[in-house]
């Protein structure tokens, strides 16, 4: 990090993973430098309202402004908009939870969610949130868009992350994720059980235009007791309509737009 712009994006992605706060020296020693540049950047940070010293200890606590950014840019684009409607849909037809997530270069985020109406334990990751790659529903529906080359890179550049973070049956090789990605590809949309986190499963399906790449994936997430194999299978057609129906509509609107594929 050479600049004190990264220094300074730097600490906000790495108070993202520590809502509880960090105090200046752990900040410090995570990167490197001095505490005195270290307090310099976030006293910096502090008057622009991103973070804020947490008492009674100090230690520095990100704010939701970033958060409060994002929501802003997507409310202004219209896509959650558009979405709103046919995740509702899907949330009310699996009782499960049902997120949208968006694909920006080479991250995919969960953007917006709908809840099915059943009462009971809920699986809610929080919104604005990177999706892991490796063993999300979400990032195996978009990965199984592109080349094993490409997928193999971004997963490589995130990582996959620590096992004991994630399901008993998340892929820490690549020979293992490729195993999900070419069934997935063979069915058409992504499954999984108890690979993001254990006693869960997931179904998800890319939102895609013919010949275009990929935009965006919906999914859906609940208990494994709940969301069996039979029931994601009976989920599916319902699942992939919708995201032809978001591809068809985003297109139309100018949304989710994406050059055709290999002209990126």
């Amino acid at each position: 990090m050479n600049t004190a712009l990264e220094r300074g994006l730097s600490i906000l992605e790495l108070l993202t993973s520590h809502p509880e706060g960090m105090p200046l020296g752990l900040i410090a020693n995570e990167f490197e430098i001095p505490k005195s540049a270290c307090h310099r950047l976030l006293q910096d940070l502090a008057a622009r309202g991103y973070v804020r010293q947490s008492p009674p200890k100090g230690d520095y606590v990100m704010t939701t402004k970033v958060a409060s950014l994002g929501l802003s840019f997507l409310s202004g684009s219209g896509i959650v908009d558009i979405a709103h409607p046919l995740i509702e849909r899907l949330a009310d037809l699996s009782g499960e939870l049902v997120r949208l997530s968006v694909v920006d270069t080479d991250r995919l985020t969960w953007v917006a969610k709908a809840e099915g109406g059943r009462k009971g334990f809920r699986y809610d990751p929080d919104m604005g949130m990177d999706a892991r790659l490796s063993c999300t529903s979400s990032g195996h529906a978009w990965l199984l868009t592109l080349t094993d080359e490409r997928a193999v890179e971004l997963v490589s550049r995130q990582g996959f992350g620590m096992p004991k973070d994630y399901g008993p049956k998340a892929p820490t090789t690549v020979k293992a994720l490729l195993g999900f990605l070419h069934a997935a590809r063979v069915r058409g949309y992504a499954m999984i059980d108890e690979v993001f986190a254990p006693g869960m499963s997931a179904v998800a399906a890319p939102v895609q235009r013919p010949g275009r790449a990929a935009t965006g994936v919906i999914s859906i997430a609940g208990p494994r007791l709940r969301l069996t194999t039979a029931r994601i299978q009976s989920l599916a057609p319902a699942l992939i309509a919708a995201t032809q129906e978001l591809a068809a509509t985003s297109s139309a609107s100018g949304l989710f737009s994406k050059p055709p594929l290999g002209k990126a």
